[in-house]
């Protein structure tokens, strides 16, 4: 237990014995009180913390720093890929239904499509290197 959990446990302490003291009508106000100045100890700490986060954030766009996923990482593709194949069954399952086993090579054949265009899509890959962090201030 650290110093400022001794002076909570302290000052909760006295306000319960004032409010015990003083009768039920002043125990709320006092509870009341004390739960401000938490509420005011947690809304300080939460200012800190995004403030220091915030500042962080600011050092790597100075110094130019990337982010720490590239443009084009392995979890994105793999990601995409995995989404592909679980829709895979149900669509293969449409196609054998509706068409047999021509209908079961049309959604495979689009499914292998979908996943090369996307792994190698230009575009995809030259939109994300030329994002800067002017650009998403503008």
């Amino acid at each position: 237990m650290d110093a400022r959990d001794a002076d909570f446990k302290k000052e909760l302490d006295a306000t319960l014995q004032a409010g015990r003291d003083l009768g039920a009508e002043y125990e709320s106000a006092f509870v009341d009180s004390f739960l401000e100045k938490i509420e005011q100890r947690v809304d300080s700490a939460v200012d800190r913390r995004v403030r220091r986060q915030l500042a962080e954030q600011q050092m790597v766009v100075a110094r130019g720093a990337s982010s720490p996923s590239g443009p084009d990482t392995w979890g994105d593709r793999f990601g995409f890929a995995m989404v592909t194949l679980i829709l895979a069954i149900p669509l293969s399952a449409i196609g054998v239904v509706n068409a047999g086993l021509p209908g079961l090579i049309v959604t495979w054949a689009g499914i292998v499509g979908v996943n090369a265009v996307h792994s190698t899509w230009p575009w995809r890959l030259r939109g994300r290197e030329e994002k800067t962090a002017t650009d998403w201030e503008a």
